[in-house]
């Protein structure tokens, strides 16, 4: 059996802080991030099919990420002149621009600090992990994926509008909830006073511990 090198990280942990150098210069992560939040995605291998259009439509919808104050930056273990000579490749296939930074990690230290590198799958190259780390920091999603698989990004945009929906109110999104629909509001609201106050749209009883409310402004 290998050896178990890589990191644990779990939500609500403090992102570990690195210095490394990427395709837009070098970064010292944390002050990158600065009062963003901020999307930290690995792929295994530059010039690979999948993680090609991945990248690809990572800049294609960057405005999106924009618009909600989210920060985009992408990891594998090839080296920063790696990642440059692929981008073109990237940006003629994929008919997109790839303006955010793509950070070079020869060694595999911060996939390792990132516990990006997955032994059992592949002791060399990373899987797909995502992090969404917000302003304070702190880990507030996980998500990885087998190389084989692409990632859906605008299922990681969507927990984004969840995340800053629910840190802004008392409410939790419901399964396969999108910006604007109905939200769920908090058990822990219990005072009549308090649902008036913070719920003016009114809101369904449909059990006492599910009641619905439109998303609030």
């Amino acid at each position: 059996m290998k050896e178990m090198l890589s990191n644990v990280l779990h939500l609500g942990d403090i992102a570990p802080d690195f210095v490394a150098d990427t395709t837009e210069g070098k970064i010292s992560f944390h002050e990158w991030i600065g009062n963003s939040w901020c999307i930290f995605f690995s792929h295994p291998k530059d010039f690979t099919p999948v993680c090609t259009t991945e990248l690809g439509y990572a800049a294609k919808i960057k405005k999106e990420f924009d618009k909600r104050n989210v920060k985009l930056i992408a990891l594998s273990v090839n080296s920063v002149d790696s990642h440059r000579k692929w981008i073109p490749d990237i940006n003629e296939t994929q008919h997109a621009k790839v303006d955010y930074p793509l950070l070079g990690d020869e060694k595999g230290e911060i996939a390792q600090l990132y516990g990006m590198i997955h032994p059992n799958a592949s002791d060399t190259f990373t899987v797909r992990t995502v992090f969404v780390i917000d302003p304070q920091k702190k880990i507030r999603l996980t998500m990885t994926y087998p190389a084989s698989t692409g990632r859906n990004f605008d299922e990681i945009l969507r927990v984004i509008d969840s995340l800053q929906l629910t840190d802004a109110h008392k409410v939790a999104t419901p399964v396969n909830w999108k910006k604007g629909e109905d939200c769920i509001i908090l058990p822990s609201i219990t005072d009549q006073k308090d649902l008036e106050r913070l719920f003016p749209q009114g809101y369904r009883a449909l059990k006492p511990y599910l009641r619905i409310t439109p998303q609030p402004k």
